[in-house]
């Protein structure tokens, strides 16, 4: 943390708490309501614009060439023949590419990269997998086959690669931090606590690389309209900060940079910026035509980066009243060579779940060459739940204690790491409900003494965890017009979860209009700027620059307003925007926007408002919780694990919409399940290349592998996040590997201490109990 940094943490516990949304205190709301999204028809009839269907005059079509070697050196490019077939009009390598600048990172809010690593500047091998030529033709099947006539020799002399990521273990080194937070935070003694103990739990967990794998690959089209100005369509998750990114590679004032993204299929944090955007413009460039990229499923696993593997120790230990003397939470993530990448945050569910007397939590990092590692559904999260709640339920067994109970034992007065206040903490509450809908009392509490057939059959719980996110600088404009309808915009995105509905019904009863009579803008760099859609935390920051808009509205509505009518001489804190216009608090008269827009002579009128700084963040511990709990079965035959029924109960404050919120939570869970039990990408330890990049070879969830999900929430508000809601986007696959492991423990008698759970590994375990 910097200075600046410390500076603002100070003010903020300093400062009053912002007061709640006066909306909260409403029953009269569209917000809370089901409603389906809007752009469904759109999506199921096929009218809905997505990247590929992008189509401009001239528009050409590039294909990448990719690296066969990990590391090393570009000794020679031959082109000369891939210049000589049909169609070919341009191949790009680092000897003729444009001079672009280091994109900069998402990080730093200023750009939308995962790595700073250069872009075909050099002749530098990073990994397996990195484009080092560009084939531009006038079809995609001429690209592709002249990219297949590049011939590229390399010099491996030098640094050996490194590609195995528990075979170079030994040269990881501290994280220097973690999402911005400390990478260790220890509080008292926890060796001394679990030397003296009596129950100790001290095992390592370990999970593997995996992929965004969404129904949309990866494409792009670019477009110079001259050598200052450029359009970019792009299936992006960021498009203000793509538009950033741009300007900066190229040199360029922002304003002359358009990036527009309407629709997106699927991102869960892989549809950043990487290398395969910038060569499509620098090609674009050079060749002074629009030109496509559209990276295949393989290119996907190759270019773009996914999750990153780990080896996590948890040690734990109790105290004489059945609570924790000490908890520590340890491990290694692999990054890219030369630092590209980020420690994924597997520590902070420990970080906030349970109270322990002693406490210990610290990130180690080890370089590979391999692409930068990126965000994947709640990244570190999900894989940090898998070894923490794995480890709590080992515990609850040493105690003889039920888990659920157990975890009500260990509840905190406050956040164990920060020791600040929890704005909104329902855990207890969601376990106990939770328990209740399962029929958790039900369960046999001995291992391996339910049978079906072949099948043993176990049931587990969980707990879900994700830290509530407000990104800053989000803006939004609210246009009113003279026939009482309103449009709002801002430069979001809309991926599949409902974003245009669930900000129009926000806007809505911001504005007090119906649902109907607002549109919802966004997708389009044009637009008021967005904060990129990541971390759950879109949601919040739109509402909280749609509230400022409108702010800004009541102030250009009172001056259009006539002087000596009911609104004269009224300020903003005496009015609100209710019943479609500009009325006086408490019941009082107003005016309707239409009636303030004819007295002004006005066609519309437009407000724009910045959302206020984060700085609830700072002075409370603000996180999401949940429950989940599943049934198994195990085949002691096959070593098939089935999962036959789940819950997941959360607290995430206000639920907004309830439609997708719902889909939003079982999505999460659906991921979960294939982390679980399917999902793994095989890296070959000699050369580095992905080895199953194709979803034939990468196992996602089918729906023969999910049961039907019953979700359910809680709904306390929290008052000090915008309309008291936090994100839903992915706590939902948070505690589900480790519900899953804690079921076939209870069905079978087996602890699964590595992901996936598959079926050689539940019959090895079965064979041999204690290895885990």
């Amino acid at each position: 943390m910097n200075f600046a940094q410390k500076v603002v943490e100070v003010a903020a516990r300093l400062l009053p708490d912002r007061r709640p949304d006066p909306l909260l205190d409403r029953t009269d709301l569209v917000q809370g309501t089901p409603m389906t999204r809007r752009d469904g028809p759109l999506k199921v009839t096929g009218r809905a614009p997505f990247t590929q269907d992008v189509v401009v005059p001239g528009l050409t079509h590039a294909a990448m060439v990719c690296s066969t070697r990990p590391s090393g050196r570009i000794a020679s490019v031959e082109v000369g023949e891939a210049e000589a077939a049909d169609g070919v009009l341009l191949v790009m390598t680092h000897h003729n590419a444009p001079r672009m600048k280091v994109p900069p990172l998402l990080i730093t809010l200023k750009g939308a990269s995962f790595t700073h690593a250069p872009v075909m500047q050099d002749d530098r091998i990073r990994w397996n997998g990195e484009p080092v030529a560009v084939v531009v033709a006038e079809t995609i099947e001429q690209a592709r086959h002249a990219a297949g006539l590049v011939r590229v020799a390399y010099d491996d002399a030098g640094t050996p690669p490194a590609v195995d990521f528990e075979a170079e273990l030994d040269r990881a080194r501290r994280a220097e931090n973690v999402q911005g937070e400390q990478t260790r935070i220890a509080k008292g003694d926890v060796e001394a606590k679990r030397a003296t103990a009596e129950h100790v739990v001290d095992h390592v967990y370990r999970t593997p690389m995996h992929y965004n794998a969404a129904i949309e690959p990866h494409v792009t089209v670019v477009r110079w309209d001259d050598t200052e100005h450029l359009t970019m369509w792009d299936a992006t998750q960021a498009v203000t900060h793509t538009q950033m990114s741009l300007a900066h590679v190229f040199s360029l004032p922002v304003g002359n940079v358009r990036v527009i993204a309407k629709f997106v299929g699927g991102a869960f944090g892989s549809k950043m910026l990487w290398s395969h955007q910038l060569l499509c413009a620098a090609a674009a460039k050079m060749l002074d035509r629009p030109v496509r990229t559209a990276l295949s499923r393989e290119e996907v696993f190759r270019i773009t980066g996914g999750r990153t593997p780990s080896v996590q120790r948890v040690a734990l230990a109790a105290n004489a009243a059945g609570g924790l003397a000490a908890l520590s939470h340890e491990g290694t993530t692999a990054i890219g060579v030369d630092d590209n990448g980020f420690a994924e945050q597997f520590t902070f569910p420990a970080r906030s779940l349970y109270a322990s007397d002693t406490f210990l939590v610290d990130q180690h990092v080890l370089e590979l060459n391999m692409p930068a590692n990126a965000s994947m559904r709640a990244p570190g999260d999900s894989i940090g739940s898998f070894a923490l709640e794995s480890a709590i339920d080992e515990m609850a067994e040493l105690l003889r204690a039920d888990p659920v109970e157990f975890r009500t034992r260990l509840e905190p007065d406050r956040n164990p790491a920060t020791g600040r206040p929890f704005s909104s903490r329902h855990l207890v509450e969601a376990l106990s409900r939770g328990a209740e809908r399962f029929g958790w009392d039900a369960r046999n509490p001995v291992p391996g003494s339910t049978r079906r057939g072949e099948w043993w059959v176990g049931h587990g719980v969980a707990a879900a965890n994700y830290p509530y996110v407000r990104m800053p600088n989000g803006k939004a404009s609210i246009t009113l017009r003279s026939d009482g309808t309103a449009v709002v915009r801002t430069a979001a995105h809309e991926m599949g979860m409902g974003t245009a509905t669930v900000q129009a019904q926000h806007a809505a009863d911001r504005l007090g209009l119906p649902v109907e009579a607002v549109e919802f803008e966004y997708g389009d760099s044009a637009l008021p700027a967005a904060i990129p859609a990541g971390g759950s935390a879109q949601t919040a920051a739109i509402i909280a620059s749609v509230t400022a808009a409108a702010d800004q509205l009541v102030k250009v509505l009172l001056k259009l307003a006539p002087a000596q009518g009911v609104l004269g001489k009224a300020r903003p804190r005496d009015v609100e925007l209710r019943d479609g216009g500009l009325r006086r608090r408490g019941g009082g008269p107003g005016l309707s926007y239409v009636d303030v827009l004819l007295a002004a002579g006005r066609d519309e009128v437009t407000a724009e408002g910045t959302e206020s700084l984060p700085l609830e963040m700072m002075k409370y511990s603000m996180q999401s919780f949940g429950a989940q709990f599943c049934e198994v079965r195990v085949n002691d035959v096959t070593g098939e694990i089935r999962v036959d029924r789940w819950l997941g109960v959360f607290d995430t404050g206000r639920v907004l919409n309830p439609t997708t919120a719902a889909s939003q939570f079982r999505g999460g869970v659906v991921m979960g399940i294939g982390q679980a039990l399917t999902e793994e990408v095989a890296v070959d330890s000699r050369t580095g290349r992905i080895m199953n990049p194709s979803l034939a070879h990468y196992h996602v969830p089918v729906h023969a592998d999910v049961p039907a999900i019953d979700v359910d929430w809680l709904g306390h508000a929290d008052p000090l996040a915008p309309m008291g809601g936090h994100g839903v986007g992915e706590i939902g696959i948070t505690g589900v590997a480790a519900a899953i492991a804690n079921a076939v423990y209870n069905a079978a008698g087996i602890r699964l201490r590595e992901l996936p759970m598959t079926p050689p590994r539940v019959l090895a375990a079965l064979l041999d109990p204690g290895s885990g």
